[in-house]
């Protein structure tokens, strides 16, 4: 079969909030953009199922409270430019890519759209700022943006490519030239075509990383299947700066069933007067901290664990049956998840256990979207902007998406019309994909055990509360795991389940390695 090559001025890998935001930015300058996304949709990533919603100035809201707030719910280990940044840029990149551009219609407080906006209050925000659409945000969000992503005829959409390892002048070209040159420069991606079970070669003057967070590595997650740090993992070994990996955020109250994805109980339920009852039927989150249920998610996480290790339980329960609000109209898929349980939550407790949510850290980038790599930008979960320092703040992530992706879009832009390109005959002298002419399919069994090892050791030695013995144990076994994944992945024929375990494999061993080699306890990174 002939290998196959694209070309486009920007791809993105990635389609959720923050990648679309990118690919519009981009095309809406007249670039030529190819967006890949790893799924048979656009929507296919984490978020379509954030439910809380997005952060939007509230009557006595400013960008110094915003800020103050973003900074002592990361304990103090954000990077102040950065959260001024957001503060400041957050509100108009709202209304400029999600309401006029995308027309993301967001709850008011009457039936009328002109009326005021209804917003809520959630974990470790000091007032009433995040605009929302009931308990399905995410969702109706990405409606709006794969529409207009959809309807533009600059962006080109690959569906079912999964991105295999990034391309770079000083990993791949075959002339010894760019390979002595100091600045090493991305100019695109290798990529799996899962429907044509092929290799592709997908070429560009700019790459924007947005491929979302790494939950999945954890055996219990609220993360949609893709999050497996395959950004993390392409990034790292292209040699771009990574930082935060160690800081992990679990959300405290994951709705506590059988099933491989954790469904959500949105944040906004306590923010507006949902209480935590232990087994016992007692409130118990004020012993840990005098926010009780509004503090920050990494002291709720922990009370929880705390109080399910002191009782035995298998979990806690959310208790929502003397709020004030229309239960059935202000969380409408909650509602529905859990009748569907045989819950109603206007009569019964919801029961709740912690999840891996959210990654804090990621691929070093700035106010731009910038790597340290050439043309290479990272946006979105996957980055690491300075924001969240070692905690995110409830519902900064799909603002930073906005912000990000918009920013990161404008850059990429202005850089190609001034004439920053790669050189053509640099993109022609990099090779198709050698696959191996040898070796077996990935055995299923094995791939199933590996990924029991992944997920195990990830959720018992790095989890909500870490020691440096668990810690220790975690990185040995999972170096030699990835070890052993690598000499595989060297001699067997690409497939979707080799390069999603590989993936997985190496992110979880930095996100490990690093938690090692951080010995200060701070929020999400809590060491006993």
């Amino acid at each position: 079969m002939a290998d196959i090559r694209h070309f486009a001025q920007a791809l993105v890998i990635g389609s959720g909030i923050a990648g679309s935001t990118a690919a519009l930015a981009m095309a809406d300058q007249g670039l030529d953009v190819i967006l890949l996304t790893s799924g048979s949709n656009l929507d296919d990533g984490n978020t379509v199922y954030a439910q809380g919603g997005i952060v939007y100035p509230g009557a006595d809201d400013s960008p110094t409270l915003f800020a103050r707030d973003i900074s002592k719910a990361g304990c103090f280990h954000s990077y102040n430019k950065a959260v001024r940044h957001l503060a400041a840029k957050g509100a108009g990149a709202v209304e400029r890519i999600l309401m006029r551009r995308a027309g993301v219609r967001f709850a008011t407080r009457g039936m009328d759209e002109d009326e005021e906006y209804d917003l809520t209050r959630e974990g470790g925000h000091s007032i009433h700022r995040v605009l929302h659409c009931a308990d399905f945000t995410g969702r109706a969000i990405m409606q709006c943006l794969v529409r207009a992503v959809g309807n533009h005829p600059n962006i080109r959409v690959l569906a079912n490519r999964t991105a295999v390892d990034l391309l770079t002048s000083q990993h791949h070209a075959r002339s010894l030239t760019y390979r002595y040159q100091r600045l090493n420069q991305c100019l695109g991606a290798y990529v799996f075509n899962d429907a044509g079970q092929r290799m592709e070669t997908v070429l560009a003057h700019a790459t924007v990383l947005a491929t979302g967070g790494l939950g999945r590595i954890y055996l219990h997650s609220t993360n949609a299947r893709c999050a497996r740090g395959s950004g993390l993992t392409m990034a790292h070994r292209a040699g771009a700066r990574l930082m935060n990996i160690e800081y992990v955020q679990f959300h405290p109250t994951a709705l506590y069933h059988k099933s491989r994805r954790r469904f959500l109980i949105t944040e906004a339920m306590r923010g507006e007067g949902a209480l935590l009852l232990n087994g016992e039927g007692e409130r118990f989150a004020l012993r840990y901290d005098p926010r009780g249920e509004l503090a920050p998610r990494d002291v709720v996480s922990r009370a929880i664990v705390d109080e399910l290790h002191r009782s035995g339980d298998p979990c806690v329960f959310l208790d929502c049956r003397n709020m004030s609000c229309d239960l059935p109209r202000r969380f409408p898929t909650i509602h529905k998840k859990c009748l569907d349980l045989g819950l109603d939550i206007t009569r019964d407790t919801i029961p709740v256990v912690p999840a891996a949510h959210y990654q804090c850290g990621g691929v070093v980038s700035d106010v731009h979207g910038r790597t340290n790599i050439d043309g290479l930008y990272a946006v979105g979960e996957c980055s690491c902007t300075g924001i969240h320092g070692a905690n995110r703040l409830a519902s900064t992530s799909l603002l930073e998406g906005v912000v990000w992706g918009e920013a990161a879009g404008v850059h990429i832009s202005k850089q190609l019309k001034r004439g920053r390109k790669a050189a053509r005959k640099l993109l022609d002298d990099i090779p198709d994909w050698a696959d191996p002419m040898h070796g077996d399919a990935p055995d299923p069994a094995l791939l199933a055990q590996d990924w029991n090892v992944i997920q195990s050791t990830m959720w018992n030695y790095v989890g909500i509360t870490r020691t440096r013995q668990r810690l220790k144990r975690a990185a040995d076994e999972l170096r030699s795991l990835y070890g052993n994944l690598t000499e595989f992945y060297k001699s067997t024929p690409v497939s979707k389940p080799l390069v999603d375990i590989f993936h997985s494999s190496y992110a979880a061993y930095i996100v490990a390695l690093s938690a090692l080699r951080n010995p200060v306890s701070k929020g999400c990174h809590h060491l006993e």
